[in-house]
């Protein structure tokens, strides 16, 4: 997972009840520590912990992780489990 300055990532974690989790972020290692830790990890993960990064793209800007994020949490459970094998 190398990160790219300024540049914005969408990722899709797998819970421990193969539940998803989509977020953004500019730094992938350093958000899948915290979601795993439970140290500023999202009210969803906390109690599925732990969980693993299936999936990551990278995107130019904030706004475009933002729209991106909010297309992948509308997808359905069968298109998400697509999105991860595509890894």
């Amino acid at each position: 997972m190398q990160n790219s300055p300024d540049k914005w990532y969408v990722y899709m974690l797998c819970c421990s009840d193969n539940s998803y989790y989509t977020g953004i972020t500019k730094d992938l290692s350093r958000r899948l520590h915290q979601h795993n830790a439970g140290q500023r990890g999202a009210k969803y993960t906390r109690s599925r912990r732990p969980v693993r990064l299936v999936y990551q793209e990278q995107q130019q800007d904030h706004s475009a992780a933002l729209k991106r994020e909010m297309e992948i949490k509308r997808l359905q459970p069968q298109a998400k489990r697509a999105l991860a094998k595509r890894r």
